[in-house]
C-alpha cells in the first residue's frame, strides 16, 4: 500500500477508536472486516498505531496542537508503527518539520501527566499503593505485552515444545513462575501451527496460568470455573485435574462460552461442561451448593491489570463504573461461595490494579460470611515448588504487577471452608 494511503487508514482507524463507544480489539477486528483488501502488514500497521496512539494518548494530545491537519491524522502520524522514511514519505514539509520537533522532545522535558499517559483518577489510587514505583508501573503499561503460551500438560512437556517451536523458527523462553508457560519473541501466526491445531498450546499470559494453579484441582474431584468467559482457565484446571472428574465452566454469556468449543475440542479434555447460567443465583447454582470441591471466581472486573494488551481501557472504565463492579464482585463471590464443600476451596480473582476491586472486596467477603479459613497465597503456591513464591504475594494475597513480575496485573485470594 502506498504510503500515503496507510497514513489515512491510520487515521480513520484511530478516529473511530477514540471514539470509546467500543472496546478497540472489537473496533479495529470490524474495521479489519470491512477492508479485506488489507494485507497482513497492513493490519499489523494500522492495529499497532492505533493502539500506540492509546497507550500514549495524553502525551500525542499534548503535541497534536502544534501541527496542522485533522487531529486524528497529527495522531497517526505520532503514533505510527513503522518505519520513519516511510511515514516521511506520506508527509509534506511542514508535517516532517513538525514531527522532528516532536521526536526531539525529551521525556524529562514533559510533564508527568504527558509521561503516564493516565486518566487523573487512576494515577491516586495506583501512587497509593505503589509508591516511588509508580513511574515504573506506568512505563511498563505503556508497553505492549509479550506473548506467553500455556503448555497443554495433559498431552505435552513445556521442554518438547519449546523444541517443537524452535525448529518452525519460533523463539521462546519458559515462563519465570509458571511450570507450564512459554514466553514468545515477537508475535508469531500461531493458528496454523501443528502444535496449536492437536491442542499442545493455548494463549494465556503466566499471571492468568498462576491463578489456575491457586485452585489446585485433583483428579477426580468437582470443580467450578464460575466466570469461565471463554475458558483460558477451565482449559488449564482440566488438565490439573487430567480429564477426570467433572469440571463446569459458568458464565452469563453464552456467546462467551461458545469461544470456549473449539479450543475444548483441541484440548483433548473430556471432564468440562459449559453452562450458560441466567445470574449467580441461577437454579443450577443451587442444584450444586455445597457439593463442590474447588470453586474459581475469577469476577469481571475492569481490566485495569490488562493495560498493556487493552490500552483503551483507562480511556473507557470510570470511577462509577468500577464502584458498580465492586457491588457486583461481592455478590457474584458470595453466590459462588454456596457452592464449596466444608474443607473446599474458594479462589477469588481479578485482572485488576485496583484495591477496591481486590482487597477490599477481600476483606468485604470475610466481614459478611462466617466459616471461612484464609489460606495464605504463599502456601496455596506451594504445590508448584517455585524458587521464590513470596515475591508474587503481598501479605496473604497474590498480587501479581507488570512492572515487577512481567505478567498482567493480577490479583487472588484463597479461602478453605471449615
Amino acid at each position: 500500500m502506498h504510503p500515503k494511503a496507510l497514513l489515512e487508514a491510520c487515521a480513520e482507524l484511530v478516529g473511530l477508536t477514540l471514539r470509546l463507544e467500543h472496546p478497540a480489539d472489537s473496533v479495529v477486528s470490524r474495521y479489519f472486516r470491512d477492508h479485506r483488501q488489507l494485507g497482513p502488514r497492513e493490519r499489523a500497521t494500522l492495529a499497532e498505531t492505533t493502539y500506540t496512539v492509546l497507550r500514549h494518548k495524553l502525551r500525542f494530545e499534548h503535541f497534536a496542537p502544534s501541527g496542522s491537519g485533522p487531529r486524528e491524522r497529527r495522531l497517526a502520524i505520532l503514533g505510527f508503527a513503522g518505519p520513519r522514511d516511510f511515514l516521511k514519505s506520506a508527509l509534506n514539509d511542514q508535517e516532517k518539520s513538525w514531527l522532528d520537533a516532536c521526536d526531539g522532545v525529551r521525556d524529562e522535558d514533559l510533564l508527568e501527566r504527558h509521561r503516564h499517559s493516565l486518566p487523573e483518577w487512576l494515577v491516586q489510587p495506583l501512587r497509593e499503593q505503589l509508591g516511588d514505583e509508580f513511574m515504573a508501573l506506568a512505563q511498563v503499561l505503556n508497553e505492549p505485552a509479550p506473548l506467553d503460551l500455556r503448555v497443554n500438560s495433559l498431552n505435552s512437556k513445556r521442554e518438547d515444545i519449546q523444541k517443537e517451536l524452535k525448529v518452525v523458527g519460533i523463539a521462546s523462553q519458559p515462563t519465570p513462575y509458571s511450570p507450564w508457560g512459554l514466553r514468545l519473541a515477537g508475535k508469531p501466526a500461531l493458528t496454523k501451527l501443528e502444535a496449536f491445531t492437536r491442542g499442545a498450546i493455548e494463549v494465556q499470559d503466566e499471571g492468568s496460568q498462576l491463578l489456575a494453579a491457586l485452585v489446585d484441582p485433583k483428579r477426580g474431584e468437582m470443580v467450578v470455573d464460575f466466570c469461565a468467559g471463554a475458558g483460558g482457565k477451565t482449559l488449564a484446571l482440566g488438565a490439573a485435574m487430567r480429564s477426570t472428574g467433572r469440571l463446569y465452566a459458568f458464565d452469563t454469556s453464552a456467546h462467551r462460552l461458545d469461544a470456549l468449543k473449539p479450543r475444548l475440542a483441541r484440548s483433548g479434555l473430556s471432564n468440562v461442561h459449559p453452562a450458560a447460567i441466567a445470574h449467580e443465583r441461577d437454579e443450577r447454582i443451587k442444584r450444586l451448593a455445597g457439593k463442590i470441591d474447588r470453586v474459581l471466581v475469577d469476577a469481571p472486573c475492569s481490566g485495569l491489570g490488562t493495560l498493556r494488551r487493552n490500552p483503551d481501557l483507562k480511556w473507557r472504565q470510570s470511577p462509577q463504573a468500577v464502584a458498580e463492579l465492586t457491588a457486583k464482585q461481592l455478590a457474584i463471590l458470595r453466590s459462588a461461595a454456596r457452592l464449596v464443600k466444608p474443607g473446599g476451596r474458594l479462589v477469588y480473582a481479578t485482572c485488576s490494579l485496583l484495591r477496591e476491586e481486590n482487597e477490599g472486596i477481600a476483606e468485604a467477603f470475610a466481614q459478611a460470611e462466617a466459616g471461612w479459613k484464609l489460606v495464605p497465597a504463599v502456601q496455596a503456591l506451594a504445590p508448584l515448588k517455585l524458587g521464590d513464591a513470596q515475591a508474587l504475594c503481598r501479605g496473604d494475597f497474590l498480587r501479581l504487577w507488570p512492572h515487577r513480575h512481567g505478567t498482567d496485573g493480577f490479583f487472588a485470594s484463597v479461602w478453605e471452608r471449615i
